[in-house]
């Protein structure tokens, strides 16, 4: 290591003693510097981790030399030495207020923070958590390669996001099984001496092997106290919580009589009393058509955007649809909107560079001030014009001024409506609006 990035990590790992350990995670003590990162090295790390390469043109020399990794991959999991919470515990600092020159990548115009960038972030310090979790002494690459299969959840916690003060990420894994793995990372800032609260966000990534191709086993766990067989058994609750939610989707099964009921009364709040026609629908008052609360984007995914895999990289299509959401909202509600949850958010499928990337967002639920987006992303190639859908994306906004209801008119908008209904109730908690607390795309 040379003595300039030596310096910074010494300086990074002075930045994180004494601060606050995360609120629902594992405690640690300061770190080792190995463990602290500023986080522009995080992408460096990773493709170090990989073999990958920073040149476009090399990327098919890169991944054929992976496919030497094989070798190493293990045949049970009962090879692998098991590890512990604090071997993949590390620090990533984003020094907005004491490097300056960061903040224009994550400024809005409103001199607030992107929250689309923290998603970019978020995506690739999880990647990095789960290989620290898997790291193989012996051999300079990993053959593992490790995405994101899901964003599980995403809560905000009631404080400011100022560009101009310093942001502290935390993470580590808390759940194993034979190969995915759960994540816990924390957001803090810098208030004063102190880092407070930001945000909690839970992710499960997945193994694969060299090649991407097949599963690969993971490096089990030990729990070494109360806690951490506590957040273990959260893992596994959270595992269950989604097979559960899977297992009752609208997709599978009709929905409960209560939800029935619900969309009965909406239909009939909207017939006309002057014709007495199942045909004939009223728009309520203070009430919007859930048809008229689209908005649609087309991307390229061009090199620019891809990850260690040559794949686009998550984050970016994160954003993306974190965007569109957000604008989705501003329009619906008429004013600025702060993001409160993010939840649910399935990775289906790859998405290869040079495809077109089609986004469309609705507003599919509100209540009060809050706005409840769906953002349902698919992808073309050029040569191929069928469309595959590649993610489904669910945002909680809330509006500084109450918001109009959305009303569906067709059963496949209602069926979005109770969906979204039911992303809403998943929420942790409703949070209260605090004067200057905005964080946008």
């Amino acid at each position: 290591m040379n003595s300039s990035k030596s310096g910074a990590r010494e300086r990074l790992c002075t930045l994180s003693k004494g601060l606050l350990a995360p609120s629902r995670g594992l405690t640690q003590e300061p770190q080792n510097p190995e463990n602290v990162f500023h986080i522009r090295e995080v992408r460096d790390k990773l493709r170090e981790i990989v073999g990958a390469s920073t040149n476009w043109r090399d990327h098919v020399k890169a991944m054929e030399e992976r496919k030497l990794l094989h070798s190493f991959l293990a045949k049970s999991q009962k090879g692998l030495p098991p590890r512990t919470m604090k071997d993949s515990y590390i620090e990533v600092f984003l020094p907005l207020g004491s490097q300056p020159e960061l903040r224009e990548k994550y400024l809005t115009v409103q001199n607030t923070v992107r929250f689309g960038r923290i998603l970019e972030d978020l995506d690739s310090l999880g990647v990095l958590i789960c290989y620290m979790h898997n790291k193989i002494h012996s051999a300079k690459m990993s053959p593992l390669s490790i995405v994101t299969a899901l964003v599980d959840k995403i809560d905000m916690c009631k404080k400011n996001l100022s560009p101009e003060q310093d942001i502290k990420f935390s993470g580590h894994v808390s759940w194993v099984g034979k190969t995915s793995m759960e994540v816990k990372m924390h957001m803090f800032q810098l208030h004063g001496n102190d880092f407070s609260p930001v945000l909690d966000a839970t992710f499960v990534m997945v193994a694969r092997d060299s090649e991407n191709k097949g599963p690969a086993f993971v490096n089990p766990l030990i729990l070494e106290s109360p806690e951490e067989e506590e957040l273990f058994q959260q893992g596994e609750l959270n595992k269950g919580r989604r097979v559960a939610f899977s297992s009752t989707s609208l997709l599978k099964m009709a929905p409960t009589a209560e939800e029935r009921t619900t969309i009965h009364e909406m239909f009939l709040n909207t017939l006309d009393p002057k014709t007495i026609s199942f045909r004939s629908r009223v728009l309520p008052a203070n009430a919007v058509w859930m048809e008229n609360s689209k908005l649609k984007s087309l991307d390229i995914c061009h090199p620019q955007e891809r990850n260690i895999f040559n794949r686009i990289f998550g984050g970016f299509l994160m954003r993306k649809a974190y965007e569109l959401g957000w604008a989705t909202a501003c329009n619906f509600g008429g004013s600025r909107p702060f993001i409160v949850a993010v939840d649910d958010i399935m990775f289906q499928k790859p998405v290869e560079v040079g495809s077109l990337l089609f986004l469309s967002s609705q507003v599919c639920f509100t209540q009060g001030n809050y706005i409840q987006v769906r953002v349902h992303s698919e992808v073309a190639s050029l040569q191929d014009k069928e469309h595959m859908t590649t993610n489904v994306f669910h945002f909680t906004f809330m509006s500084e001024k109450e918001v109009p209801l959305v009303f569906p008119k067709t059963y496949g908008e209602s069926m979005l409506y109770l969906d979204g209904q039911r992303h809403f109730k998943s929420m942790s908690a409703p949070v209260t609006l605090k004067r200057h607390y905005v964080v946008e795309p």
